[in-house]
């Protein structure tokens, strides 16, 4: 019903309008980009083409709308047909980007064992986030709604060329990551959230179809009044202009303020950059409004100069000298018509306009003094591109306004920080309750300042008393990273008084009473935890550890099948299921499982050890020594899994390797007693008598009951 009045809408409005020759990326009918929340709601917003059509012309060639869309031959530059490979040699995995049948698609696969093709996985490309201007990310879709970033990435530097998206560029695999809501706040209009996924910590969920791309109410706010206004007859322009926003007519804070939603942070780096407030949706942000009112923005106590990376215009230009000693006449608008973006020529000669607005009189008698060249290009050395410093293939403006250009040296590094986090904007942060409980927050939510900020969240807590559940929640997270169990356990169940339905803190809740051994209590907590969030994969992961630790095989199994079959991008359920399998002698299953652990996260030292076993168990002994290597790359530490590859190594003769194994699992673990009993009787079968009894001497220390160690002691002596 409301798809069909909005259509009549807009055959009212301007039904001429029809014969426009809009593209069909951008003319297609699009239902309502997020469910009312007022007589003032959100709108299909190419019913604004109706009335402003050169504006909406132009803005949409911009890189805001086309920050996020369907692929399609229209929208793909990229070359899918010939130049469509990528090896990526730190991980040893192979790429290639595919277009079949009007589908896009990226492939992943390795070499394993035997040269065979393994952990290969074909994925449709569902939309991409960027407008290509310099990066093009690829998502497809998840479980549940969610959407999954894939790993390779195009960039547009030196033509175009793949590369890995920031975080995947490593020797090891990343475990496949959902599109947060705080992407998809800067990089769309605001899509459709279901009832329940609106809270902090809520796993990012989207419902109905899919906006494509920033729309003109990102900055000018909710449009249904403004179309409802423009339908009476002989409306006066003065009328209309209450009904809509113009950012323009704003004063300079309220006006920057519609740009920094999106275009200011402090760093992408953990510290945190900004926090939401916990009363307010992921999308419930209206231009106009104070924007404190709905997030505050921290930074580490002391910001480096050299601290450039790809979302810092806003920063950065709050740091230049022309932007402080403007008094608040600088903002984003001086410089930027977000209507249309010039390019080439014209864009150097709007930027140098934009300068000259300032800076003529200074620049024409520095030319006249001969200090100067008289070629303008102002941004060229005022605020030349860079290279990002958290997306190493992409080079951007530097707004950050200096008045000589700055070396090409090489940037801050992205080592993690560790300090005080302090409000950054707005400044100075208003003292109330709320604030001072949100700077302690942020003190501790990624583990920036832990330990004296959780002190200090405790301590405000306690001194205000909040009524927020959410604020006890931060308050267990901190004692749980901090490592103090009882603490974090009694502030996650205040949490859970204050909203018994509150999942995350209940499964939080039901994870820190498991660790603690309070096992009956633990079950409680979690089958709340999956009534509340029946489709919680987590949830259910959790439940199943939990039947793990009490015996209870046949429950266990239940739990972890339902938690892979809820999300088939979580290799611990895998893993974990595969472990439960094998221990009810169900290998078949158990090797399936197992692989599809590694199909997710093909480097899981964990899900490799343990399919490694498994087949050594069958008797496939080379392929165990495969993955027993693989393994052990990937977590050299674990002493078990080495003490089990030199079982294998024993089995296929390979005696002095297997010798090596067990010496280096002895140095990990010196109480392994199966690693000192193994080692002793490698050295008995090559003579060494005396060695072999001092370590079958060694295992029974351990392990004053070791049978076996026992036998093999009186044998050599």
């Amino acid at each position: 019903m409301q798809h069909l009045r909005t259509w009549r809408l807009w055959a009212t409005l301007a039904a001429a309008v029809l014969a426009i020759a809009v593209s069909a990326h951008f003319a297609r009918p699009k239902p309502i980009a997020h469910a009312p929340r007022s007589d003032n709601e959100y709108i299909d917003a190419t019913l604004c083409a109706g009335c402003h059509t050169r504006i909406y012309q132009t803005y949409r060639r911009t890189g805001m709308a086309r920050s996020f869309y369907r692929p399609t031959p229209q929208t793909t530059v990229e070359d899918y047909a010939k130049k469509n490979r990528y090896y990526h040699r730190a991980s040893d995995t192979y790429y290639a980007m595919l277009q079949r049948n009007g589908k896009y698609y990226q492939r992943r696969w390795q070499i394993g064992f035997a040269n065979q093709e393994t952990n290969a996985e074909e994925w449709e490309i569902k939309f991409v986030m960027g407008s290509g201007n310099h990066v093009r990310t690829y998502l497809r879709g998840g479980s549940g709604g969610t959407l999954i970033e894939l790993p390779l990435a195009w960039y547009s530097e030196q033509g175009g060329y793949w590369a890995m998206n920031p975080g995947y560029d490593t020797d090891h695999s990343i475990t496949p990551r959902k599109i947060a809501y705080d992407c998809m706040f800067c990089h769309n209009a605001y899509p459709r959230v279901p009832a329940g996924h609106e809270e902090p910590g809520s796993e990012p969920v989207f419902s109905g179809a899919m906006p494509e791309g920033i729309d003109c109410q990102r900055c000018h706010g909710p449009g249904a009044s403004h179309v409802r206004a423009a339908q009476v007859a002989g409306a006066r322009i003065e009328d209309l202009r209450q009904t809509i926003l113009n950012p323009a007519r704003l004063s300079a804070d309220p006006q920057m303020e519609v740009c920094m939603q999106c275009h200011l942070q402090t760093t992408s780096f953990p510290l945190p950059a900004a926090i939401r407030r916990f009363n307010r949706g992921p999308f419930s942000y209206r231009p106009g409004e104070p924007l404190a009112d709905f997030m505050l923005f921290f930074d580490q106590s002391s910001a480096a100069a050299g601290k450039f990376e790809i979302v810092s215009s806003a920063y950065r230009l709050r740091q230049s000298q022309c932007f402080l000693q403007s008094k608040g006449a600088l903002t984003c608008l001086k410089c930027h018509d977000p209507h249309d973006i010039p390019h080439g020529p014209d864009a150097m000669r709007h930027y140098d306009a934009a300068c000259r607005q300032c800076h003529a009189a200074a620049f024409d008698t520095l030319v006249a003094s001969g200090r100067h060249s008289a070629a303008s290009n102002c941004v060229s050395c005022h605020m030349p591109k860079r290279r990002t410093v958290d997306v190493p293939h992409a080079v951007m403006t530097d707004h950050l306004i200096q008045r000589r250009k700055p070396s090409d040296g090489p940037l801050e590094t992205n080592a993690p920080y560790r300090g005080e986090v302090v409000p950054y904007y707005p400044a100075p942060l208003p003292q109330s309750d709320e604030n001072a409980l949100y700077v302690a927050i942020a003190q501790v939510k990624h583990n920036s300042n832990l330990i004296p900020g959780t002190a200090k969240l405790a301590a405000e807590i306690e001194k205000r008393n909040p009524k927020g559940p959410e604020f006890y929640f931060e308050l267990g997270e901190a004692w749980r990273n901090s490592g103090n169990a009882a603490k974090a356990i009694a502030a996650y169940e205040e949490a859970v008084r204050l909203n018994p339905a509150f999942a995350l803190a209940l499964r939080r809740l039901g994870a820190a009473l498991r660790e603690s051994r309070q096992l009956p209590r633990a079950v409680d907590v979690l089958n709340r935890a999956v009534q509340a969030a029946p489709q919680d994969a987590r949830g259910w992961y959790e439940l199943g550890m939990l039947a793990a630790d009490q015996g209870r095989k046949s429950e266990s199994i239940a739990a972890f099948e339902k938690s892979a079959a809820l999300d088939p991008d979580l290799p611990e359920a895998f893993n974990s299921l595969g472990k439960a399998l094998a221990d009810t002698g169900e290998l078949a299953r158990a090797e399936t499982a197992f692989r599809s652990s590694l199909r997710v996260r093909p480097d899981s030292g964990e899900a490799q050890a343990n399919l490694a076993t498994l087949l050594a168990s069958k008797g496939d002994l080379a392929e165990a020594v495969y993955h027993f290597a693989k393994a052990l790359h990937a977590t050299p530490n674990n002493a078990t899994a080495r003490c089990n590859y030199a079982v294998a190594l024993a089995r296929m003769n390979r005696f002095e390797e297997a010798e090596r194994q067990l010496e280096i699992a002895i140095k990990t673990d010196p109480n392994l007693p199966e690693a000192h009993d193994l080692l002793g009787s490698l050295l008995a079968r090559r003579g060494s008598l005396d060695a072999a009894v001092r370590q079958f001497r060694e295992a029974l220390r351990i392990r004053p009951d070791f049978s076996l160690a026992a036998e093999h002691l009186k044998a050599a002596q």
